[in-house]
């Protein structure tokens, strides 16, 4: 005879019966009442065709059936303790990875520090990258990003603001040789640069197609180094205008410069956003951060 059972429940009231050896020690131990426990395990063996408990005063004593179904049963509850465990999971806050260029922390200390005490169970991991991370293939969560166009479409985009920006010199070298005041008056002054295999290159394209190699003095691979070589009246060189807010010792040129301003980007992958401590941050940060730029 076929078998009906499809109550996973029952495989639960039929542990507890197994392992207490009573219906009544059951129910304490379920927090069911007793009478429950004796008909779930009625309708249980109807819907098995098997007898799995022998009946007498003594309490329940399991079957044959009922032995060799045990193992099982136990597997079936250690099923549903780790779907409960993974789905509680799921529904908890979880780390945000966030990249982006090194510099970024020096713009949005504050405003971390302020979501972290409005949110202290949710966590950063900052992953501080001048390569550009794959979100989609979960290398990141979130990434800030200054860019002419998102190759990948299915990110979530939010753009802050336009990043501009301007050539700077140093004190040191507006004493000896003065400023440009625009592209036009490069002639006799010196420059660095960067360049880095996983950047576009049109800032250093844009400055190399206005001057001659030797007046190239030096090329960077790290953005800090540049502007230190800057600072230290090495040469001119390109600096994002927000960037350079916070490094006193650089002097703009002239600039803005309009043919070098891009989209400054928030990028989220579609599977982080439906978590929703990224969603609170994302709201959270997203103004704020576009803020920072109007104070500017």
């Amino acid at each position: 005879m076929k078998s009906d059972f499809s109550n996973w429940s029952d495989v639960r009231i039929f542990l507890a019966v197994f392992r207490q050896g009573s219906t009544l020690a059951a129910s304490r131990i379920l927090g069911i009442a007793q009478p429950t426990v004796a008909r779930r395990i009625d309708a249980l063996e109807a819907a098995t065709n098997l007898t799995l408990f022998e009946r007498d005063t003594r309490g329940f004593k399991p079957t044959h059936a009922a032995r060799d179904l045990f193992p099982l049963a136990q597997e079936i509850e250690a099923a549903t303790a780790a779907f409960a465990k993974s789905a509680q999971a799921l529904t908890e806050p979880r780390t945000i990875r966030i990249t982006a260029p090194g510099t970024f922390a020096d713009c949005v200390l504050d405003l971390f520090s302020d979501f972290s005490a409005a949110n202290p169970n949710i966590a950063f991991d900052f992953v501080p990258s001048i390569r550009v991370l794959d979100l989609s293939k979960g290398e990141a969560d979130i990434a800030v990003r200054v860019t002419a166009d998102v190759s990948d479409g299915s990110l979530i985009c939010r753009k802050i603001r336009t990043a501009k920006w301007a050539l700077f010199g140093s004190q040191r070298y507006a004493d000896e040789r003065g400023f440009p005041k625009s592209e036009d008056d490069f002639r006799g002054h010196r420059f660095v640069t960067f360049e880095h295999a996983d950047v576009p290159d049109y800032l250093h394209r844009w400055l190399t197609d206005r001057v001659t190699a030797d007046q190239i003095v030096q090329s960077f691979r790290d953005v800090d180094l540049m502007q230190a070589a800057i600072r230290s009246g090495q040469g001119l060189g390109l600096v994002n205008i927000r960037q350079a807010q916070f490094d006193a010792a650089l002097m703009a040129c002239f600039g803005p410069i309009d043919a070098l301003s891009r989209s400054h980007m928030l990028l989220i992958s579609p599977d982080a956003y439906r978590r929703p401590e990224v969603k609170t941050f994302v709201k959270f940060f997203a103004p704020r951060y576009a803020a920072t730029f109007d104070q500017s």
